[in-house]
């Protein structure tokens, strides 16, 4: 590594660095992307009850795509949460392969006209979906524990003048293998600095307060790109937002071999 890089990385951080050079690469790939995204949700919006946003406190965005079993299990999961005042959107990719589904007036299930395959977009046409004051995230080959909300949200809503309301938070998350094997729990507390050079942020367990930041990368990433959508937006947030970690798992984060997982690790 040259003098000059190595400065940079300890000034800026590595990840930074990264996004920075992703959106001088492939900033192009947002615009028509950003044009779906607004389309999709004016689309998608007329198939819903009435054509109305459904409103609730939190509106809970679950990804898909061709995976039936695990989708089943991840909606269940939020169905299942002790919060209630809550809604769930389901968007599929464009899979088309949605399984028979708990008969729940809080959930709804969209398609995407086409595959596209940023995830930005599609958590994105979620949220554009709901009228929630809070909202959260998860993927179909997850499933969270049932207080994950009200963990979550118990902080978002301290009133405890002590300490500052945080405006997201992320829980712990117990890592298992496709078999439900254990294999680790990954708690990290939120600090930007170590993000600089720490893959450590996910949406799968993160809350946040509905603000115009609370908006994921329209940018096109393969699965070589680094950082992803996940790492890029919590970060992003928190320049305007105070992040905590509640270190509690309440997430079941599957390790599968065939999609990006968050390591963790030094990358």
């Amino acid at each position: 590594m040259s003098w000059v890089k190595r400065r940079l990385r300890a000034t800026f951080g590595w990840l930074p660095l990264e996004e920075l050079r992703n959106k001088v690469l492939l900033g192009h790939t947002a615009v028509g992307l950003y044009r779906f995204e607004r389309s999709e949700i004016a689309r998608l919006l007329a198939t819903l009850p009435g054509g109305v946003k459904p409103r609730a406190l939190v509106a809970t965005i679950v990804l898909t795509y061709k995976r039936p079993d695990g989708l089943r299990r991840a909606v269940e999961s939020v169905l299942a949460q002790t919060v209630t005042d809550h809604v769930v959107i389901v968007v599929d990719d464009g899979g088309g392969q949605i399984p028979e589904l708990p008969a729940d007036p809080r959930l709804h299930v969209v398609s995407l006209r086409r595959n596209i395959n940023v995830l930005g977009i599609s958590r994105n046409i979620g949220m554009g979906l709901a009228d929630s004051r809070f909202v959260a995230f998860l993927d179909d080959d997850n499933a969270w524990h049932p207080h994950h909300l009200q963990t979550a949200l118990a902080r978002l809503q301290d009133d405890d003048p002590s300490r500052p309301r945080p405006d997201g938070v992320y829980t712990a998350m117990r890592r298992v293998t496709p078999d439900g094997l254990q294999r680790d729990v990954l708690s990290v507390a939120f600090d930007r600095k170590l993000a600089w050079e720490r893959c450590f942020l996910d949406s799968n367990p993160f809350v946040a307060r509905r603000s115009s930041d609370l908006v994921f990368s329209r940018l096109r990433r393969s699965s070589t790109v680094a950082p992803k959508e996940d790492w890029e937006l919590i970060y992003r947030f928190s320049r305007r937002h105070r992040v905590e970690h509640i270190p509690e798992p309440t997430v079941e984060y599957v390790i599968n071999p065939n999609s990006y997982w968050t390591t963790w690790e030094r990358m």
